[in-house]
């Protein structure tokens, strides 16, 4: 880095422009629109700027208010306005800092903070003062001080000639004396003037945490191609918590040049004081939840909320209807019918539609493609005989359903059958599948991947195979670099090969293990989401349990950063403990007792609400929410619970309108909860909302500036993908922050990511959120990726070995989670399945029909005799129980009648 020298002098623009002159630009409204980026050529050319026009004429800004003064009071109220006048233009001068092409901001107020803002000052090597050159990667480079600048006599010229990947960019340096200091919890308006022959460009930044030192922040946008000088302006998110300084430039991660010059950076003024609430205390501060009165028709085990159609430009109703889908809901009775069923909710309306439901989707997996239609996957073929001999048998079907015809088409088969897979949608908006159980309940150790482009699944020889089994349902997330990260979080799998959180490259067909993950065994049912914003690349992971063992579910926290280049999980706080109902009423959480089934959903004020669960297999309700703050991670703990049990075959997503909708609950017993809850987030109780009145378009590309308009000011805006969730997973939920260019107080250009890893293509709830914290209704927008454009590090082995296409920008990827410092494991080659334990699901098949589910391994507190197991199954809601056979492992039933826990079981064997 360049040593700290001397501190930059004012700027160039201030001193060659008399300051009478600079009236003319603060007035005319014409150049408001500037923030947005365009090519102001005419506002390039220091001697146009500097026509004086009519305005510098003194007679006419000095007239006297009274004729009849003398000649010496004349002069001296002459002499006192125009000192008026000059102080006031040089407060101006001051603040603009040489940015006084940009359009005021009333949100933002104070000195520019960049040193050397234009490259004036020469430093003691061949870089200015208070600019360093930085990178990394394979690629040809070069830094040229050149006087082609926009204003002064220097500019700053970066070029790649070749790139095999990486970046270069010309940084503020990392010294006290350069770096801009920072507060906490504080946003920055950032702008400079550029042009560049490349659209593989980028704004980065860095920040200085004041214990672990400089680190990679974010990506706050990227720039089109400019021939001419064209200005650009974004506003930073948040400054996370123990942040002193940043530095910032641009990136150059393709064949060709940018060129930068003046450079600023000007604090954003304090938000106003938080609104008054408009509910109870209790209700401000915890939230609320609503019993609705009208009942979810259908034992939903999967919740897919539906994209709203293009923007109202009116505000936003929210819209996105909810799926519901059943199959036979986990009810072998239904099943042997044919009886499959699918709810439509519309959360606006409050009503439900039947969906005509052509296979038992029940436990299959699903996802949104990028044109917004639901593609469901395997599902089940049968369920586990009597005997225990065989398991569940996954389903090869698959189905698209079309929010458009409200109805279910067929796709092709996949290769296998899958109960219980994996959905993740890839950056270039294939889908790719993992796990579950095959047709003879073995383990499906097969991949599957669905073509976007060709609307088919492809054939085994056409997809990247490691023969490995991921258990059920794992937790498969799409990665910034287009790798997948295996969280560890599963259904069913504990002690399965596999288990334990990795790294799977795709494009090299390698697996690499993740360390740190606490208690790996019991991480059933547990919950994996990718923290907000999805640009940081942080998972959290949240508590689970063990279906077999049955012990006391964990309440462990783990929090990975993807970003680093060996990353590892890491302990967070553990989670917050509630109250839990074990049959005899509820009482307070002691020692560790956490819970599984846990859902995590993702806020539009960056939080992320946990809510539900249960303490034992498919028992015990845990009635418990908090909300999880990745900015300070910790929790906020005692947040108003569900008052609805939520155990297995729950499910809680963010709905359109800000709230929280939760469902299902299918304890041990079989039965169903139909009842459906809503939460209230506080943010909804701080009075008026901010609106969304008009979005320029409904159709995104990636790296655009996308124009809104709202009603009042916002300090952030974002995308959130729609829910696809059950099981309590939803690899795909993500949070993607769109840095803003405020043009003023109710038009905002928003900075859409150029990297279809963080967005996948498809519709997105767009959110807009003021200062106190409360979001409008969403929007809906489609990001869909340019026909050109691949995904960075996904499916394109080309892509690492060519430098980026002009007319197909690629991805701005960093080094992040680079060799994993070890190597990756072995492939264990091809093999047809994996074996899989009937004890997988944690119930004993000896017992009640296959939807009934009697614990292998009772709870801790139940004694191992007979009379304390039935009073434990009477407690839990079991009824009578049929003996399937003449096995009876669990000694429920003594008097060998065939029903478990009968009077005459009871009494013939009291006590024990």
């Amino acid at each position: 880095m360049t040593p700290p020298g001397r501190t930059s002098r004012p700027s160039r623009l201030a001193r060659r422009i008399p300051l009478i002159r600079l009236i003319p630009l603060i007035r005319r409204p014409r150049f408001l629109p500037l923030i947005r980026p365009a090519r102001p050529a005419r506002l390039a050319r220091p001697a146009r700027l500097a026509r004086p026009a009519r305005l510098a004429r003194p007679a006419r800004l000095a007239r006297p208010a009274r004729r009849a003064r003398s000649t010496r009071q004349a002069r001296q109220a002459r002499q006192a306005r125009q000192t008026r006048r000059t102080t006031a233009l040089l407060a101006v001068a001051a603040m603009t800092a040489g940015l006084l092409l940009a359009a005021q901001q009333p949100a933002a107020a104070g000195p520019n903070l960049v040193k050397n803002p234009g490259f004036e000052t020469p430093g003691s090597g061949d870089m200015p003062l208070c600019w360093a050159k930085s990178g990394w990667g394979d690629n040809d480079f070069t830094f040229t001080t050149t006087a082609d600048a926009h204003t002064g006599s220097a500019a700053m010229r970066v070029e790649l000639t070749r790139r095999v990947d990486g970046d270069r960019k010309a940084l503020i340096t990392e010294s006290t004396a350069c770096a801009p200091y920072v507060a906490p919890e504080r946003q920055y308006d950032l702008s400079f003037w550029y042009k560049s022959t490349t659209p593989d460009t980028a704004l980065t930044l860095f920040r200085h945490d004041t214990t672990t030192g400089w680190q990679y922040w974010t990506d706050l946008r990227t720039l089109p191609m400019e021939d001419d000088w064209t200005r650009s302006e974004v506003r930073t998110p948040a400054i996370p918590p123990d942040t002193d300084r940043i530095t910032w430039g641009v990136s150059v991660f393709g064949t060709g040049s940018v060129t930068t010059d003046d450079y600023a950076m000007e604090e954003v003024a304090p938000p106003p004081p938080d609104p008054v609430c408009t509910a109870t205390a209790e209700e401000c501060a915890k939230g609320r939840w609503e019993v609705l009165p009208t009942k979810n028709p259908v034992r939903s085990v999967h919740s897919v909320v539906l994209h709203g159609g293009t923007p109202t430009q009116a505000g936003g109703s929210g819209g996105g209807k909810v799926l519901l889908i059943a199959g036979s809901g986990n009810d072998p009775g239904l099943f042997e019918a044919g009886t499959f069923t699918t709810a439509l909710y519309d959360p606006v309306a409050g009503t439900y539609k039947d969906i005509p439901t052509p296979a038992d989707m029940f436990c299959a997996g699903h996802v949104q493609l990028a044109d917004g239609r639901v593609l469901v996957m395997g599902g089940n073929k049968g369920y586990p005989s009597a005997d225990g001999s065989i398991g569940y048998q996954g389903l090869r079907d698959s189905y698209i359903f079309d929010p458009e015809t409200e109805s279910y088409t067929r796709t092709n088969d996949m290769n296998g059958g899958h109960w219980y897979p994996s959905a993740t949608l890839l950056g270039d908006g294939d889908v790719i599948s993992f796990g579950g159980l095959k047709e003879d309940s073995t383990g499906s150790v097969t991949a599957e991947k669905f073509s976007a482009a060709e609307n088919r699944w492809l054939p085994v020889h056409q997809v990247n195979q490691t023969w490995s089994f991921w258990g059920l349902y794992p937790s498969m997330i799409l990665m910034q670099d287009g790798r997948l990260f295996y969280s560890g979080s599963h259904v069913f799998g504990n002690g399965t090969p596999g288990t334990g959180a990795s790294i799977y490259d795709y494009d090299a067909n390698t697996i690499t293990d993740v360390p740190g993950l606490r208690n790996k065994d019991q991480r059933d049912e547990s919950a994996s989401v990718l923290l907000p914003p999805a640009q940081d690349q942080r998972v959290l992971t949240i508590g689970g349990g063990n279906n077999e063992t049955n012990p006391a579910a964990n309440r462990t926290t783990d929090i990975i950063d993807l970003k680093q280049p060996d990353p590892r999980y890491t302990a967070g706080p553990p989670l917050p403990q509630g109250l839990v109902d074990q049959g005899h009423g509820k009482r307070p959480q002691t020692g560790d007792e956490g819970k599984m089934y846990v859902s995590a959903v993702l806020l539009p004020d960056g939080k992320v609400l946990e809510t539900g669960g249960g303490l034992h297999d498919r028992a015990d309700p845990v009635y418990e929410a908090s909300f999880f703050d990745p900015v300070t991670d910790t929790y906020e703990e005692g947040l108003a619970a569900d008052p609805i049990p939520r155990t297995y075959h729950s499910s809680a997503f963010l709905l359109p309108d800000g709230r929280v909708m939760a469902v299902g609950d299918n304890p041990g017993n079989g039965t169903y909860n139909h009842n459906v809850s809503i939460y209230t987030p506080p943010y909804l109780l701080k009075g008026p909302r901010p609106r969304i009145t008009s979005v320029a378009e409904g159709e995104w590309r990636y790296g655009d500036t996308q124009r809104i308009t709202v009603d009042r000011p916002i300090v952030r805006a974002e995308l959130i993908r729609p829910a696809a969730v059950t099981h309590s997973s939803d690899p795909n939920q993500r949070f993607v922050d769109l840095p803003m260019s405020v043009v003023d107080d109710q038009t905002i250009d928003l900075n859409v990511t150029s990297n279809p890893n963080l967005a996948p293509p498809g519709w997105y709830m767009l959110f807009a959120v003021d200062a106190a914290g409360i979001p409008s209704v969403a929007e809906w927008v489609h990001l869909g990726a340019p026909a050109a454009a691949a995904a960075a590090g996904h499916g394109t082995p080309a892509a690492h070995d060519a430098p980026a296409a002009h007319d197909a920008p690629s991805a701005h990827v960093h080094d992040f989670a680079g060799d994993l410092g070890k190597s990756p494991k072995k492939n264990p080659g091809k093999r047809s399945s994996a074996p899989v334990s009937p004890k997988v699901a944690g119930c004993d098949r000896n017992y009640g029909t296959a939807g009934v589910c009697v614990p292998l391994a009772f709870p801790a507190p139940v004694k191992a005799t007979t009379k304390s197991r039935c009073d434990w199954l009477a407690a839990h809601g079991y009824g009578r129980l049929k003996v399937n056979g003449k096995h009876d492992p669990l000694r429920l039933d003594p008097d060998r009648d065939g029903r478990a826990c009968g009077k005459g079981d009871l009494r013939r064997h009291r006590g024990r």
